[in-house]
């Protein structure tokens, strides 16, 4: 099937930009504002491109699931990207500014699944019989479009606007966090700047994760068995920058940390 020249043209503007690390002007200028689907078809000739020169897709990310980050950055709808191996972070480690693109940081419940999850018809009972544990993550997102000038189309064309992520190592079970109800605190150099709780993310990160699940069933591409997913922020993200020092702890599900140095 031939590319769409939009599609094609907006892949390689965003795709220069993390080359170059250059932002760029926003890609609705070449798809529109509201097409979903050319945004996704402009993710999904990035995705390609980096699984033939190596690159390894360890799950997906859930995108502006918290309403306050819809507000922050003027969208309405959730949306997802891929999680890539070369992309982690060590917990407690350091990842240089160098590497990223306007980062923010946002603290997040991540689950890893035992079970893949290929069904047309997938319920809530099925996500939680899939998830083998959960684990607190810090999600640095980033922006290749200046100034986070961004619409639903800009984000999800840029891999939902993902960068790195960082995993906490206190794997838990479901039925030993309250999803809904737990206590996120994010610190920044010890200054509390995000906080919030697990049903900021749409009303339940399993909500989160039953949305996405059926995306990927939709097209072809369903959640397999080992696969992380970063399940969406549960407060607001915050701006990072060199010197910066964030640690985060998710009741129920430990704590993670990373430091951004020059």
């Amino acid at each position: 099937m031939a590319i769409n020249r939009n599609v094609a043209a907006a892949a390689k503007r965003l795709r220069e930009a993390e080359e170059k690390r250059i932002v760029c002007e926003p890609v609705r200028n070449i798809i529109g504002t509201t097409d979903i689907e050319k945004a996704y078809a402009v993710q999904e000739i990035n995705t390609a491109l980096r699984i033939a020169q190596g690159a390894r897709a360890v799950g997906s990310k859930i995108g502006l699931t918290a309403p306050v980050v819809q507000k922050q950055l003027g969208v309405d709808q959730p949306d997802f990207g891929i999680l890539w191996n070369d992309r982690e972070v060590e917990n407690g480690g350091e990842i240089s500014m160098s590497e990223l693109m306007q980062p923010r940081a946002e603290a997040e419940l991540a689950f890893v699944l035992g079970k893949d999850l290929t069904s047309d018809k997938l319920t809530s009972i099925d996500i939680i019989s899939a998830i083998d544990y959960a684990l607190a993550s810090i999600e640095i997102v980033g922006s290749r479009i200046k100034d986070w000038d961004i619409k639903i189309t800009d984000t999800i064309a840029d891999n939902a606007s993902a960068s790195h992520w960082v995993v906490g190592h206190q794997p838990v079970k479901l039925e030993n966090i309250d999803l809904l109800n737990c206590k996120m605190v994010m610190k920044n150099n010890g200054k509390v700047v995000s906080k919030g709780v697990g049903k900021n993310c749409l009303g339940s990160p399993i909500n989160a994760t039953l949305w996405l699940a059926r995306q990927l069933v939709i097209i072809g591409r369903p959640m397999r068995a080992g696969d992380l997913i970063l399940t969406g922020a549960l407060g607001p993200m915050v701006s990072a920058k060199a010197g910066d020092d964030f640690h985060v702890t998710i009741e129920g599900a430990g704590e993670v940390s990373v430091k951004f140095v020059v």
